[in-house]
């Protein structure tokens, strides 16, 4: 692993090893992304003073400023919502937001991490000391995080120079479990109680067999009270969480993935073994066995 990428562990249970976004090259991917800001405001003042014409200067004046705060803090949420953790600048640069754990953002890490921009770095209500403040909290960080970054729980990531976030293969899961994680409506499972889960399966070997039972009957009540539909009768508690993993670590992979690759599906069980060649049939009719008498027994036949 490179000694200065940043070693994260998924919620389940992947570990990741991620090479931060550095200060240079975030700065250029906000420069970039400024730019398209700035044509798409002017595209909007143009479409206002084509359709207002000479009317209320007034009225077009806080239409503007509702604009451009629209395009400060809407185009990020909206770009890194929509392409999992992108805008136009960090698409060019390679970089990519993703939450602490290592899985792809959501809309409320997109959001916190908006509107953190907008009132604090970029260009913050005391610019230029905001957006300063901001770039000596990249520099510091261990993780180069500015403040939305701390805020949200996320992290940016240089894709060019590091391993893919969840650019590994999904764990097995048994054929007969693979039509029901398919089925699986995930939505409710979230990072907390996966984290739980992996926790529990990677700590569960040290842990009395009363502990396992305990604590793996809860967490598959918890599982199962907020996926749908139950699993098939008589599935083991370890192999039901462990496949209720592995497919969200699949659709995650499978929505981080480029839209032209193939999505991610589970290895094939090994087949069977090729048996042993049988040996030869006895011979017909059977013949009957020569008679075993050792040399030195008493009853050996004379020769």
């Amino acid at each position: 692993m490179d000694p200065n990428a940043t070693a994260l562990v998924s919620g389940e249970g992947v570990r990741l090893s991620l090479q931060p976004a550095g200060v240079g090259s975030r700065t250029i991917a906000a420069l970039i992304d400024a730019v398209v800001q700035a044509a798409a405001y002017l595209v909007l003042i143009l479409i206002d003073i084509a359709v207002a014409g000479s009317g209320d200067s007034a009225a077009l004046s806080a239409v503007a400023i509702i604009e451009i705060v629209l395009v400060l803090a809407g185009y990020p949420i909206v770009m890194e919502w929509t392409t999992r953790g992108r805008t136009v600048g960090k698409l060019c640069l390679g970089l990519r937001v993703v939450r602490d754990d290592g899985g792809p953002i959501g809309f409320r890490q997109a959001l916190v991490r908006g509107l953190a921009g907008l009132v604090l770095e970029k260009p913050g209500l005391l610019f230029p000391l905001t957006t300063i403040a901001g770039l000596v909290t990249i520099s510091v960080s261990a993780r180069e995080k500015r403040l939305g970054d701390m805020m949200a729980g996320t992290v940016v990531l240089n894709e060019r120079s590091a391993p893919q976030a969840l650019a590994t293969p999904p764990a097995w899961v048994p054929p007969a479990l693979q039509p029901w994680v398919l089925s699986l409506d995930l939505h409710r499972f979230d990072d907390r109680l996966a984290l739980s889960t992996r926790q529990f399966i990677s700590r569960a070997y040290g842990m009395s067999p009363a502990a396992q039972m305990a604590l793996g009957e809860d967490l598959r009540r918890r599982v199962l009270a907020v996926t749908s539909p139950p699993p098939p009768p008589g599935a083991p508690t370890p192999t039901l969480l462990v496949s209720v993993l592995a497919e969200r670590r699949r659709r995650a992979m499978a929505a981080a993935a480029p839209a032209w690759t193939a999505p991610p599906s589970y290895p094939q069980s090994p087949g069977p073994a090729t048996p042993p060649p049988s040996p030869p049939p006895p011979p017909w009719p059977p013949q009957p066995a020569p008679p075993h008498n050792p040399p030195d027994s008493p009853f050996a036949r004379p020769q």
